[in-house]
């Protein structure tokens, strides 16, 4: 029996040559680590958030089968376009919610924080957003890692995968990319205080 994970690379690669079928028969193959992703999404958010995990996917993924010119290499490469997808979704929800109610009592979370294992109940979507935005202007490559890992949960290997790095460069990448995130949230955070 095709695991998965080769069951999900061979319908993409069907897809990308124009197989329509091969995209509807995608989503019961991805849907429960997509649904994971996005219930991850959700534990760091603010409790009462109005998106459910079941939303969260189907937002994405209604944006993910509308890519018209992308080149599907494998699953780690479609998650990482979904947690890609997930993120956009979170924060024009929060920017849509801080316009609502400018302010909106929603905290902020050290990086460090967000980065690790779930501890905290809440994380300012919007502030790791503009991090990722500000170092993507100085190292898209560093600022693409931050995302397919935090927002997308993939691994180094996967990582390395999706963009053809070695697994070493992608920790160092990490590595790099999490500390300067840190001490840009931490000097925002001590700047707004």
């Amino acid at each position: 029996m095709e695991s998965p994970a080769h069951a999900a690379t061979g319908l993409l690669l069907d897809w990308g040559e124009g197989n329509d079928h091969a995209r509807h028969d995608l989503a019961p193959v991805v849907y429960d680590e997509l649904r994971r992703i996005a219930a991850s999404y959700l534990s760091r958010e603010r409790p009462g958030h109005t998106l459910q995990p079941t939303e969260l996917v189907h937002e994405a993924y209604l944006r993910l089968i509308d890519q018209r010119r992308v080149d599907w290499r494998n699953r780690a490469q479609f998650v990482g376009l979904a947690a890609i997808m997930m993120r956009r979704v979170l924060v024009n929800h929060a920017r849509d919610r801080a316009a609502a109610k400018r302010g909106g009592g929603s905290q902020r979370v050290p990086l460090t924080v967000a980065l690790e294992p779930i501890q905290e109940p809440q994380v300012d979507v919007l502030a790791v957003h503009e991090a990722l935005d500000r170092l993507e202007a100085l190292d898209s490559r560093k600022s693409r890692i931050v995302e397919l890992k935090f927002f997308g949960g993939l691994t180094t290997d996967e990582i390395s995968q999706v963009m053809l790095l070695s697994p070493a460069t992608v920790e160092r990448e990490w590595t790099f990319a999490r500390a300067w995130l840190q001490d840009v949230m931490a000097a925002d955070d001590g700047a707004t205080s």
